[in-house]
Parts: structure tokens; C-alpha cells; sequence
């Protein structure tokens, strides 16, 4: 792969967004490798005996959790010199004290990522996905407070990109347009 630029993405969307669908579905047509955020970070807890499970990691406290949060973009980081990567996490998260950014800096200035994708969709098509998804257990939320969301996500992505040089794309995941979703997130994977 010399001579080659490879790719460090990161590919988000708020719950019910379908951007695991459409990841899943991306990466049959594309070289490239995927991470789960908090699955690196979990690796690297259980590794250093810190925690036992994902579930534990989140009760670890603060500081900790900031330093595995800075070793896994390290490690993405690394895995990015050698492959394609396409890292799959959380622009924002939206907790009851409001916005927190799943990348703060400290991540930012390891990973320096190339593109911010994000994964939107109407909020009535997210609505209807979380109400159908009997495999999570996902607080009842109302169309405004989902829109808000993917907008906080565009500015904070926005924001990601002024400290890291990297571009932002949105990509629409509608009902009944997988294979159009697919395809233009494909499109932009290969550019």
C-alpha cells in the first residue's frame, strides 16, 4: 500500500438512524476495516484489568475512562497506517445534563481523521425504527428532540473538522432506499 494515501473515517448517526445497516452493508463493497469505538475501548479495559465488560467501562470513573478513550485512538490510529479504517461511534451523546462530545479533543488530536460522515434520516423514520427494534431498549423520544440531535451532531461535526483539516458528508438513510444509501456511501468511501 505504499504510496498509497489511506483513509481514516468516522461514520455516525444518532440511534435509529440505520448507520449500522448501512455500514454493514457499505463494507461488502469496500476495503476497508472497521472499529467500534467502544469496542477498541473495551478491548483495552479488559486487557489492562480495569474493567470486565462494556457495561462496566461506562462506571469507571472520569479520568480513567479519558485515558482508554486516548489509548483506543492511539490503537485506531496505529491500525490506520497500514489499512483503510472506518471508525463507527458517537458525534454526540445525548445525556440528561445535555450535549457531550464522543470525540473531544484529546481524541481528535490522535485520530486526525480524513472525513466525518454522518448517517440522518427524517425523524418519524427514526421514531418508527427505535419503536420496531425490539433488541435495544432506547428512551421514548419526541421528533423535535430527535432533529435537535442530528443537529447538534452537524455542528459538532463541523466543529471536529475545523480542529483536524478533515470534510464532513451527510448521507440520507431513508425507508425503502437502502440500496440508494448504500451506494452513495460506497461513492464517497472510494473517492
Amino acid at each position: 500500500m505504499r504510496g498509497i494515501k489511506l483513509k481514516l473515517v468516522v461514520l455516525t448517526g444518532i440511534p435509529g438512524s440505520g448507520s449500522t445497516t448501512l455500514l454493514n452493508k457499505a463494507l461488502e463493497q469496500v476495503d476497508y476495516v472497521h472499529l467500534n469505538y467502544g469496542d477498541i475501548m473495551t478491548e483495552i479495559a479488559i486487557n489492562e484489568n480495569i474493567a470486565d465488560n462494556r457495561d462496566s467501562l461506562r462506571k469507571l470513573p472520569a479520568e480513567t475512562q479519558k485515558k482508554i478513550q486516548a489509548k483506543a485512538a492511539k490503537e485506531i490510529k496505529q491500525r490506520s497506517e497500514n489499512d483503510n479504517v472506518i471508525v463507527d461511534t458517537h458525534c454526540t451523546i445525548n445525556t440528561p445534563a445535555g450535549f457531550l462530545p464522543g470525540l473531544p479533543n484529546w481524541v481528535l488530536e490522535q485520530l486526525q481523521p480524513d472525513l466525518f460522515i454522518l448517517i440522518e434520516a427524517n425523524a418519524d423514520e427514526i421514531i418508527y425504527r427505535r419503536l420496531n427494534d425490539d433488541t435495544r431498549q432506547r428512551d421514548v423520544q419526541k421528533a423535535k428532540e430527535i432533529q435537535l440531535h442530528q443537529e447538534m451532531n452537524r455542528a459538532t461535526s463541523m466543529a471536529y473538522a475545523t480542529l483536524t483539516g478533515a470534510t464532513v458528508k451527510i448521507v440520507e438513510n431513508h425507508d425503502n432506499h437502502l440500496d440508494s444509501s448504500v451506494s452513495k456511501l460506497v461513492d464517497v468511501l472510494n473517492l
